[in-house]
């Protein structure tokens, strides 16, 4: 199985793994395998051979706080909207919220897509509160708008 490398890589796991056991000085090693000495003497330190995750350790938003996503959980949780029904909803009481926010908090706490049953491309029957809601209005006519 070939090995998966980022475009900026220099070295693969067996490089990385004849360097941490070799006993060669750090400049020839560095001519050996085309690296800097500074990067051979990086991977001699190192007690792994796999790239080190170079993002954020912990995944977070940076345009949310932890109780906005609560609270945008909890209401998804609860009410089972679309995302952009859900966003139609949150929208005033958090006006910075953009509608790729919501969607990347939803699925950093696994709820961005609604079961299938409740799925609106499979809702057959109306049975969310917003729908039933909206069932039992009356009827609206259309208005005469005259000239002023």
């Amino acid at each position: 199985m070939e090995q998966i490398l980022h475009g900026s890589v220099r070295t693969t796991k067996t490089v990385r793994r004849a360097i941490q056991h070799s006993q060669a000085s750090l400049n020839a090693l560095a001519a050996q395998h085309g690296l800097n000495p500074k990067t051979v003497a990086e991977w001699r330190q190192r007690d792994f051979a796999h790239d080190a995750r170079m993002g954020l350790q912990e995944v977070r938003s940076t345009a949310l706080t932890p109780e906005e996503e609560a609270a945008m959980v909890s209401f998804r949780k609860y009410m089972l909207l679309p995302l952009d029904d859900c966003l139609y909803a949150l929208q005033p009481s958090f006006p910075h919220l953009t509608r790729s926010s919501l969607h990347r908090c939803l699925q950093r706490h696994g709820i961005s897509r609604l079961p299938p049953e409740i799925s609106p491309r499979s809702r057959n029957s109306r049975s969310t509160p917003l729908a039933t809601s909206i069932s039992i209005l009356p009827k609206l006519t259309p208005m005469k708008v005259g000239r002023i």
